[in-house]
């Protein structure tokens, strides 16, 4: 019998989640808990353990976290690695403690669950790709986030948002909230409309998929042609994508 997917998507600012049936609806309300900081891997196992005792009972939990990961382990981690959340101090402590922690084989022993995780911008792209063409995804959150698919696979993840610009600016900071609240909307926008259109340089793709929490404040003029390969989607789809990491037969 087909089961229900815990789905957890982990943010810098929230963790949100919900149940998903076997065709991924939600069958549980959205929850969601404030991130705190500083927190060590064996804080968020807990913090995670406890979430999703607060959901009915799944038997599979799919993770999307903010960071390089491959097959469970995470090789980066650029949130929290801070002290306090991105922008402020990186603790060389932290920064040892999360480097190659696998976070799925530690959840499924606290949870006594099937646990796979995967980055956070490649399972919402799970929850609203084609599966057409190359399609890219971008989160706008309180980072900058990004998934590249093919025919509906998921490429080897580029950390982008960690990428150092011009006086060793990054996309995490130029783009996520912080650089939004400095530089006001406009001129904030103005960047992100820059940014997809170098990125569609660089790849030329067939469609672009931007979500998170600050996607609804972009301005669509500033996109010229490109807009018609642009679509806007629901920061929702960070949880859906979930039921894509346990695939039903």
């Amino acid at each position: 019998m087909a089961q229900t997917t815990l789905a957890i998507d982990i943010g810098g600012t929230g963790i949100k989640g919900a149940v998903l049936a076997p065709k991924g609806e939600m069958v549980s309300p959205r929850v969601k808990v404030k991130t705190t900081y500083p927190m060590p891997p064996a804080a968020l196992v807990e913090v995670l353990t406890k979430f999703s005792e607060r959901f009915p009972e799944s038997k599979q939990i799919a993770i999307g976290f903010p960071g390089v990961v491959r097959r469970g382990k995470i090789l980066s981690a650029p949130h929290f690695q801070t002290e306090r959340g991105l922008g402020t101090d990186i603790s060389p402590t932290l920064v040892k403690q999360w480097s190659g922690f696998n976070l799925a084989e530690s959840v499924a022993k606290a949870t006594g669950t099937t646990v796979r995780v995967v980055n956070d911008a490649e399972m919402q792209g799970l929850g609203v790709i084609h599966g057409r063409g190359l399609e890219v995804v971008i989160t706008l959150g309180t980072g900058f986030g990004f998934s590249l698919f093919e025919e509906g696979v998921a490429a080897p993840h580029m950390e982008l948002g960690s990428m150092p610009l011009l006086k060793g600016k990054t996309l995490d900071e130029e783009l996520g909230n912080r650089g939004r609240k400095s530089r006001g909307d406009a001129e904030w926008s103005s960047r992100v409309h820059t940014t997809v259109g170098l990125i569609d340089t660089l790849v030329n793709f067939d469609h672009c998929y931007i979500g998170g929490g600050n996607a609804r404040t972009i301005g669509r003029d500033g996109f010229g042609p490109i807009l018609k390969k642009i679509t806007i989607v629901g920061n929702i789809a960070g949880i859906l994508g979930g039921r894509h990491l346990f695939p039903t037969t």
